[in-house]
């Protein structure tokens, strides 16, 4: 069983166990050590990052571990998380390293790890970097003189993702005349994203693009998108596009200050890609927290909806094992797998755009495909992460509201796998009712094990 890492990495307050610089450097030795020898040549990694405070002593910290390994480290700077997978497998690099914490805040950090193809880890590999961490394997394969590695800084990696994305969007295609409020968080995204939809025609409103190392997503970006619907009112803007921290999911807003979730947005990319027939097996991948009106919106087009556990690397696992390319989460990870392995907020928001220039419609319009079922999200901080099963009472209080539910409805409940918080979900018909079951189940988590 994996001990530090969750979900999408390891996560945790900056300078407090996990997240400190002796783990920090034990993982680049860990990782240097798995990856050195796959290509044949000398090895090298890349290392990007966030904006938060704390990147630069974890970024010190991953570098000197992978140096003290015999491998070479390119150093990127703030960029966004899907830029890293891309430029691991454009610049044939052996591994990729992003420091950050995604949606979280500034005090928080963390450390993804994706493979010389571009794709995060799976479980197996992360727990084989668990155990060599503290291995002696290490220790003896650790080089002296000229063979220990150097770090460089690759000044041009903006420009490079850049061109990258913006070809993802039709050759016959332009932004010109929309009006778009973009809100980047104060994260990855603040110099990379601006570009990509200026340079395709679009007039921004930038919100979000003034990073001080403690304001990211504080306020702004694709977890607090309040902001950038006030922005669109303002500017009577065609659409508003929220990235959180570093970039790997979106959250939209139409041109009447409504929030278009990632569930909606896999609705209209689907729909449209099953009309050109490009959704393979005119299939989505979801997780299990996506809304039951997703699967019904699917089905009304011919197509069908797979669910995963949370987690958006789950969901590229899945494509993967049965050839699917198109998938992603409510919380806006989208993946477009005939672009780039990860979700990617850019790349998905300009697949959006397209499918609106293309169809000459408001998104409004467009999200008016699917219908959402109501649905409650509750979170409840823990004293320390437990499963439904070692909190007394919790599965029978489970059971029981699911007969009430009959058919009708779901309930999920999960710990976060990147805070110590218990995570309760219900969907149904009646707002009301679910709303009290979800207050109902929280009320009882917090008796039993709540801060």
């Amino acid at each position: 069983m994996r001990k530090l890492f969750g979900t999408d990495g390891i996560r945790g307050i900056a300078n407090i166990h996990p997240m400190t610089t002796d783990i920090a450097m034990k993982i680049g030795r860990a990782v240097a050590y798995m990856f050195k020898n796959r290509r044949g040549r000398h090895p090298r990694i890349l290392i990007g990052k966030d904006t938060r405070l704390s990147c630069y002593m974890l970024e010190n910290a991953l570098a000197a571990g992978i140096c003290s390994m015999g491998v070479d480290v390119l150093l990127l700077g703030p960029m966004p998380t899907p830029a890293i997978a891309f430029l691991t497998t454009n610049m044939r690099s052996d591994a990729g390293v992003v420091i950050s914490a995604s949606h979280n805040l500034f005090q928080d950090n963390g450390i993804k790890l994706f493979s010389g193809e571009g794709f995060k880890l799976p479980d197996e590999l992360e727990e084989q970097i668990e155990e060599l961490m503290d291995s002696e394997v290490l220790i003896e394969s650790q080089p002296t003189g000229q063979d220990v590695g150097k770090a460089f800084r690759i000044d041009d990696a903006p420009g490079r993702y850049i061109v990258f994305v913006k070809n993802t969007f039709p050759k016959d295609l332009a932004l010109d005349g929309l009006k778009i409020v973009l809100d980047c968080a104060h994260g990855a995204t603040y110099k990379v994203a601006p570009a990509v939809f200026e340079e395709l025609g679009a007039e921004v409103i930038k919100l979000g693009v003034s990073p001080n190392g403690t304001n990211i997503n504080y306020r702004c970006g694709a977890i607090y998108p309040e902001l950038m619907q006030k922005a669109v009112g303002e500017h009577n803007a065609d659409i508003g596009i929220a990235l959180d921290g570093d970039g790997d999911r979106v959250i939209v807003v139409d041109e009447k200050g409504s929030v278009v979730d990632g569930d909606h947005i896999m609705a209209i990319c689907a729909y449209d890609m099953i009309d050109r027939g490009k959704l393979n097996s005119n299939t989505v991948v979801a997780t299990v927290m996506s809304n039951m009106g997703l699967e019904v919106a699917l089905e009304n087009k011919g197509g069908r909806l797979i669910q995963t556990q949370v987690g958006d690397r789950y969901v590229v696992e899945t494509m993967r094992r049965a050839g699917y390319n198109f998938g992603g989460e409510q919380s806006g990870h989208l993946v477009f797998l005939d672009y780039i392995t990860t979700g990617d907020g850019i790349l998905a928001a300009l697949q959006l755009l397209a499918v609106m220039q293309k169809k000459e419609r408001p998104l409004s319009e467009l999200a008016g495909i699917m219908a959402s079922f109501p649905q409650v999200l509750h979170n409840v901080r823990v004293r320390e992460k437990k499963t439904v099963d070692e909190i007394a009472g919790l599965k029978e209080l489970q059971d029981q509201l699911k007969k009430d539910l009959k058919r009708r409805g779901r309930i999920l409940i999960r710990p976060s796998g990147t805070e110590p918080v218990i995570r309760i979900m219900v969907e149904g018909e009646n707002e009301e009712r679910i709303h009290a079951m979800a207050m109902t189940i929280g009320n009882h988590v917090e008796s039993v094990c709540g801060v």
